[in-house]
This record gives C-alpha cells, structure tokens and sequence, in this order.
C-alpha cells in the first residue's frame, strides 16, 4: 500500500473554482465531464456546490475504453446524462438536443419574447484529463482548444463557438484539496487524471495490478498470459513482478525491470489494450444508490430555476453578452513537464487525443 495518499491541488485549480462561481452568471447551463471507467471517482464533489441549482448535462466520456454495459447503469442511474466518446463518435450528436430539451423551458421563454433562435451558452468543468478540451474541438468543427497526453493543459477559461448554436466555456480541469478515499486518488492516477510526474508510477503500477486481478482477472491474466491460480495471495508487488518476469523486463544485473513492467501496465490499462474496464461499479456507490433516483423516476429532474432566478440570470446575460467572443481565447499553457523514465524508460503515450486534456 502507498505511505500516503495520493492528491495534487495546485495553484491553478484554486483558481478555476472562482473562475467557475464567477463565470456561472454567463452561461444557461453546466456540462459536467465524467470519466466513464470512473463516474465516481472523477466526479468532484465541489461542482455540486459550486453550481447550485444551474441546469445540468452529465457526459460520461471515453466511453470506448470502459464496459459498455456498466456505462449503461450509469447512465439509467444519473438523470440528464450521456455516455460519449469524441473518437467513436458516441453520443456526440446527442449533446445539443439534450441541452435544448434540458433548457426547454427558458428557451420557450426567450421565444415567446421575441429571442427565439438565441445562442445557449454552455460551460464545461470536470476533472483534468477527462476530455473536456477534445469535446470543444470535436463540437466546435476544429482545434479551438489545446489537447495534449498529459494532465493540467487549460489554464485558464476559453470560449468557443459551435455550429450547433452553443457557445462554450470550457474551463480547466479542477480536483479538490483532499481525497477523503484512498481509492479514488489511486483510480484517478490509473486514469491519467494526476500528473505521473508527481507519484511513484512503480507503486502505482502495482496497485492498479492487484485491482485489475481482484476485479478483472480473466482480462488481466490473458493480457499478460498468466496462471490466475499460481496468482493467488500474491502481493501488488508481486504480481507486477509476474508481469515484468512474463515480458522479460531484465535490467543489467539480472534484476526484473518492474519500473519498466509498471509503466507498460499503465498505459495498456488507459489504452484499453486490456480490455474495457471500468473501476466504479454504480451497486457499488452509496450515495449514488441511496439518493439518486432513476432516470424517469417522478422527481429525477432537478429543480427548475425559479421565475425570479431565470429572470435575473437573463439580465446578468444580456449585461455581459458582449464578453462572450465569436471564437476561442487564447489558452495559457505551463511547460510540459517530462515524464520520468525507470528501468529502460516508459512505453510511448497514447495516441489517443481523446484521452488527453486538461
């Protein structure tokens, strides 16, 4: 197990929550960004607040890297949510329909006063590396967003046009201060949402082995074609010591190359080249199961804005309609911090565009 847990909040995330409470006047509604191969763990509790009772759309991206049918009971389980991928094409086209039909009534208040065919405004949050950037550039027509295979590339808001008549707001991915459960830091590591630069990606290649062999050991096990039963009691160690002995990962001195071993398990696993897994099982979600009701379930919606609320979000819009440019601003970007190379260094990143935003 690690000696501590896993977290990362730097300087800039700070930032963005004020960008977002800030920022919450200009837009009709919020689209939250989930990773499908984990809903739970890369939901921020803080957007919650954050957005109060802003209308919502919750996309579970990625969603051809995780079980489809898990993705599924998601789905049935969150009111107003989606499963896309901007590299399949799933659920894309499916985005401004549901905006439209989630914003029904404010839009048929804008018509009925003469506005109808007004641009809907749309912000996107989630967490970093969740694909929020790529889903910009894929319903905007181009790259009007910076994407990149790493963690923490947005730094700051831009707005983007579509021709869909949504204008965005994509914000920078956002964590909170403190992971309270261990396993969400460490799922939020497998998936690429924490920097690998900051963690011990030996550590945690061999926890995400010990997972992926309690949860998915027939994938794990025909991946790295291994004896699941010569595997039993086996510590995370050691069974990415399995893995490096298979490979024949071998430093000089003869030792096993498990650096090497952990790295390639790392990025297979966020690949897909494994299978498609998802971590989060929704049975398994207290307060999903408890509080959420199903999609379709009388008071699944949330609770439409009040007359005075719409009223007043629509002065604060018309005030500040001139804010909102025709294309994306300019991104600030830090500089790319290198990944650190152990044993005869990583396996090559992912090509997967997709999978690679702040």
């Amino acid at each position: 197990m690690p000696s501590q847990n896993i977290q990362w909040f730097p300087g800039h995330m700070a930032k963005t929550r004020r960008l977002i409470t800030e920022s919450l006047g200009l837009v009709d509604i919020v689209i939250e960004l989930l990773d499908a191969r984990s809903p739970r763990s890369s939901k921020n509790p803080e957007i919650d607040r954050l957005i109060g009772q802003k209308p919502r759309l919750t996309l579970l991206t990625k969603a051809s890297l995780a079980d489809a049918a898990v993705t599924a009971r998601w789905v049935a389980a969150m009111p107003d949510s989606l499963a896309v991928d901007v590299v399949t094409g799933e659920g894309v086209k499916a985005i401004a329909p549901a905006v439209r039909r989630i914003l029904a009534e404010k839009l048929k208040r804008y018509a009925d006063r003469g506005m109808e065919g007004r641009t809907v405004k749309a912000m996107i949050v989630g967490i970093p590396n969740v694909g929020k950037s790529s889903l910009v550039n894929k319903l905007s027509g181009g790259k009007k967003a910076k994407v990149e295979n790493r963690p923490g590339v947005t730094l700051t808001k831009q707005w983007v046009t579509t021709q869909s008549g949504i204008d965005l707001l994509d914000m920078p991915g956002v964590l909170w201060p403190k992971f309270d459960d261990r396993k969400i830091g460490e799922r939020l590591a497998f998936t690429g949402a924490i920097r690998d630069a900051i963690l011990d990606t030996e550590e945690l290649g061999s926890l995400l082995c010990a997972e992926l062999y309690a949860r998915h050991a027939e994938l794990f096990c025909a991946r790295y074609k291994l004896d699941r039963a010569a595997l039993e009691g086996f510590k995370p160690f050691e069974l990415l010591e399995a893995v490096a002995k298979k490979r024949g990962f071998r430093l000089s001195g003869g030792d096993f190359d498990t650096a090497r071993a952990a790295d390639m398990v790392l990025d297979e696993f966020r690949e897909a080249k494994i299978g498609r897994i998802t971590l989060d099982d929704p049975d398994e979600d207290p307060i999903l199961s408890e509080t959420s009701p199903k999609k379709g379930a009388k008071g699944s919606q949330r609770r439409p804005a009040s007359p005075s609320e719409c009223e007043k979000s629509e002065e604060e819009e018309a005030q500040t309609a001139g804010r909102c440019p025709s294309d994306a601003e300019s991104v600030e970007t830090g500089p790319a911090p290198a990944r650190e190379e152990t044993g005869d260094g990583p396996t090559a990143p992912s090509p997967r565009e997709e999978s690679s935003d702040a």
